[in-house]
């Protein structure tokens, strides 16, 4: 196959840093315990099975098979007993022999699992951060979540390594290495570097399918090493930007790996998949010409709130309260942003032992901000929908936005009540921006089902914090 002419491509010299474990490594850490030979879990509720595991060190996904992505009631063992499971064994085909009994138990009583800490989690995030500002200008440095950042060094590896002798690639290696010593000297959490001499796509392959397993959590991959790396990545979904939705795509249209993709016909693509299409044959080519200093913003981003529910709510009473709850908590953002939306959408995830197929619904309406009919829009999405089971799972967004200031009336509204009633929603909205958004609620924020009062106390929608898309 004939190969693009890479000399004709732009080059720049990119480190992305991703923290390994870094809930379970910061936890670790502020215990004085080792985060890679600690086991340890991160779980958003620690007192039974309904708990959803964020984050567990590499020891304790080794030891018991799991993910960052899970629950408690998954786990091979209860985790207020410590004692194992048979059920969950039957379930999942474990072994339930009593040597294998014994070594889940032995595990379960020596591991650690601990509730999360968002503020803490976002303080050393900032700490980290100073790291990278240390290695390159504040331009150069690109925050992608939590624990991971794409740095341009293009600028500055000349000034941290002078030497003239090394290659660019040596000085990026080396300049690598110390932006990891001075995060585990900062925060004690390690963290692996995915490097390359040509551009950030490049770079997010060779954290994402070498450098996690390497004895240095370090790698580089260039245009040269396109065909040998790139081209071997061994499922579609190793790839960034394809998900398994996209997977079943590119599959229907006979492509099975990344080699294949890079050989299909972009026109093809195009057709089947649009211009998304042709963006990934260019990056099965390695080619991506993003900036760090530039990243794509979209045109229109939208506003959204989700959370996992603390128990399956099967009551339809007590699913619409949480959904005009969350419907009132993107109102207050999109006030705050003086937007109004024109599309409303929700998702709802039924229990894992409910049969019923989760849903998504949206609607168009004319430009909107005002709490009220927000709640009315996003019930009339559910109903129409809905027809029992048990919910665990709730989503609410709004996109499509115009100025606030853009106001449609017809013959049937009232103007001076529209505009009472958004005099009334702005002294709500003053009212909770300096007293915080739990100084004025319904009587229903103190029922049993209502959520809104927990949530005021989280961070990032997890514990120990603020108001995270509520204020």
């Amino acid at each position: 196959m004939e190969l693009f002419d890479y000399s004709r491509e732009p080059r720049s010299d990119i480190a992305f840093v991703d923290m390994k474990s870094f809930y379970a490594s910061v936890e670790c850490a502020m215990r004085g315990l080792h985060p890679l030979k600690t086991s340890l879990c991160v779980m958003s509720r620690t007192d039974n099975s309904n708990g959803l595991i964020l984050a567990s060190s590499p020891l304790f996904k080794q030891v018991f098979g799991k993910s960052n992505v899970g629950r408690a009631r998954d786990l091979p063992f209860d985790i207020r007993t410590r004692r194992f499971s048979y059920g969950v064994a039957r379930r999942q085909g474990l072994p339930t022999d009593s040597a294998y009994v014994a070594f889940v138990e032995e595990w379960a009583r020596n591991s650690l699992i601990v509730p999360p800490r968002m503020d803490l989690y976002i303080e050393k995030n900032m700490e980290i951060q100073q790291v990278f500002q240390q290695y390159a200008g504040l331009e150069d440095i690109l925050p992608y979540s939590i624990d991971e950042g794409f740095l341009d060094l293009s600028a500055s590896l000349n000034y941290f390594i002078p030497n003239p002798s090394l290659s660019r690639k040596k000085k990026l290696e080396m300049v690598s290495a110390r932006i990891q010593r001075d995060i585990y000297r900062k925060t004690g959490v390690y963290s692996a570097v995915g490097l390359s001499n040509a551009n950030p796509l490049l770079a997010k392959l060779a954290l994402d399918n070498e450098a996690k397993k390497t004895a240095t959590m370090r790698a580089n991959w260039s245009y040269e090493d396109v065909v040998q790396k790139v081209w071997s990545i061994p499922k579609l979904t190793d790839f960034w930007g394809i998900g398994e939705a996209m997977s079943r795509r590119l599959q229907h249209l006979g492509i099975y790996s990344i080699r294949q993709l890079a050989a299909a016909n972009p026109d093809q693509l195009k057709k089947e998949l649009g211009v998304y299409g042709v963006q990934l044959w260019f990056h099965a080519h390695g080619i991506d010409e993003s900036k760090v200093q530039r990243p794509y913003k979209p045109k229109s981003k939208g506003l959204g709130n989700s959370q996992v529910l603390p128990r399956d709510y099967d009551r339809q009473e007590e699913i619409e309260l949480v959904l005009k709850e969350m419907a009132e908590q993107v109102a207050i953002r999109l006030r705050k942003r003086k937007k109004k939306t024109t599309k409303i959408s929700i998702y709802i995830g039924y229990s894992g032992f409910d049969e019923k197929k989760s849903f998504r619904s949206q609607m168009q309406v004319e430009p909107v901000n005002q709490t009220e009919m927000l709640q009315q829009y996003v019930l009339q999405l559910f109903r129409k929908k809905h027809t029992g089971g048990s919910v665990r799972r709730i989503a609410v967004s709004y996109g499509s936005f115009v100025s606030e200031e853009l106001t449609l009336l017809n013959l049937f509204e009232d103007p001076e009540e529209i505009l009472k009633k958004e005099r009334l929603q702005l002294a709500v909205d003053q009212i909770r921006q300096e007293f915080g958004f739990a100084s004025l609620q319904k009587a229903t924020a103190l029922t049993e089902a209502s959520r809104s009062l927990a949530r005021s106390k989280l961070v990032g929608g997890h514990s120990a914090g603020g108001l995270d898309g509520l204020t």
